[in-house]
């Protein structure tokens, strides 16, 4: 990879956490609200600038953090690579678990020397509404696979929003990318709908850090899900998103119709919808 290459990869990374945060952050305030609530609140419009949450303007919720931890347990994968121990489920994990210990304690205990920087941010030590799934997931040291997944119910949304991460691992083959992504979803949510949305979010993160575009993405990822069981739904969701932005700009509402209930599904439709619109009319949706 030359030097321009290298900067443009970069900014790629960047973009994407930061991408990532902002949109959390202005989806904070307004998580709960139906569409009424919010334009009762905030205007015809919308939420179009950060407003207050947890105290304080522009905070993020527990899906930034998750999403920090997953690059954390990454890069350590990735160091720990070249010395022969190399699985990178297990990185991920334990990563997690350090997450889980923010939700627990009051701050970084500096005993812990195996923790790294990342767990010693102390503005992370704040509940930012975790749901009880991913607590529970990670109570305790075992490690949930697809064969054996930790909360085999669950197909709330929050393993996909925590998975953009594994798309920037632009290096690897975009199945091995789904598979990882897959297996560490499986760690909190063990329903086929959750984990393959996990794995869907991240290959079209991975499709599009490579250069190609969202229609590309897509294409790619239900060709990787189609072999998988279970996959109807979120292949669904995906197809649904793209004919419904094919038909013009998405309003509110059709967002909101899009979305459907609090399920990894529906955060795939939505999250393609606005990537799309964001990427094709330099504008993207600000409805949560």
């Amino acid at each position: 990879m030359g030097r321009g290459e290298q900067q443009d990869f970069r900014s790629r990374v960047r973009g994407t956490l930061l991408g990532a945060a902002l949109g959390d952050a202005l989806g904070a305030p307004v998580d709960t609200l139906t569409t009424a609530a919010i334009r009762e609140a905030h205007g015809r419009e919308g939420l179009t600038e950060l407003a207050s949450a947890y105290g304080r303007r522009g905070a993020v919720t527990h899906h930034t953090q998750l999403t920090l931890f997953t690059v954390d347990g990454l890069i350590r994968a990735q160091v720990r690579r070249d010395t022969g121990a190399w699985h990178p489920p297990t990185d991920l994990h334990r990563a997690y678990l350090r997450w889980a210990t923010t939700q627990r304690d009051w701050g970084p205990d500096e005993r812990r020397k195996d923790d790294g920087w990342l767990a010693r941010e102390e503005w992370l030590y704040a509940r930012r509404e975790p749901v009880r799934t991913l607590l529970l997931g990670l109570g305790d040291d075992t490690m949930g696979t697809p064969s054996a997944p930790k909360n085999p119910g669950e197909a709330g949304p929050e393993a996909a929003a925590r998975s953009a991460p594994f798309g920037l691992l632009v290096g690897w083959e975009p199945q091995l990318v789904v598979q990882l992504a897959v297996e560490c979803a499986a760690q909190t949510h063990g329903h086929p709908v959750a984990f393959l949305a996990a794995g869907a979010y991240a290959v079209i993160v991975h499709t599009l850090a490579r250069g190609d575009n969202l229609d590309t993405a897509v294409q790619r990822a239900l060709a990787l899900l189609a072999a998988r069981p279970g996959h109807q739904p979120v292949s669904d969701a995906l197809q649904r998103a793209l004919g419904a932005v094919r038909q013009g700009m998405p309003t509110p509402d059709r967002v909101t119709e899009l979305a459907g209930n609090a399920t990894a599904e529906g955060c795939s439709r939505r999250r393609c919808t606005a990537r799309w619109w964001g990427r094709t009319c330099g504008r993207g949706c600000v409805w949560p």
